[in-house]
């Protein structure tokens, strides 16, 4: 899709802040900043092959049509949550893949 861009909705910049925090607390900042790095490596790449995401199949109505992906590298547990609207990749969660996804992808982060 040439001219994709990316959108960070609210609930996902939450998301990250709050793992972000996670991992200064529990490791440090330099291993919370790769976080966020391979946060924006997974966009890009996912900018340039937004088909590459594993298609989600939900029984919840909002969750129809989104696609998962797991981050890059160190942290591929954590898994991006987007769906294509137009020439948009909207990114609307960040969360641990062990997470209860149906449940936790519909509550506000936190």
């Amino acid at each position: 899709m040439p001219g994709l861009r990316s959108e960070v909705t609210e609930d996902a910049r939450t998301d990250l802040a709050l793992q972000y925090a996670w991992y200064a607390r529990a490791a440090n900042i330099d291993v919370a900043e790769r976080y966020l790095s391979a946060f924006r490596q997974t966009v890009e790449l996912l900018v340039g092959r937004p088909e590459a995401g594993r298609l989600r199949r939900f029984r919840d109505p909002r969750l129809h049509d989104i696609r998962s992906f797991q981050l890059r590298g160190a942290f591929s547990a954590h898994l991006l949550f987007y769906r294509l609207e137009d020439e948009l990749l909207v990114v609307f969660r960040v969360m641990h893949g062990m997470r209860d996804l149906p449940r936790r992808l519909v509550e506000p982060p936190g």
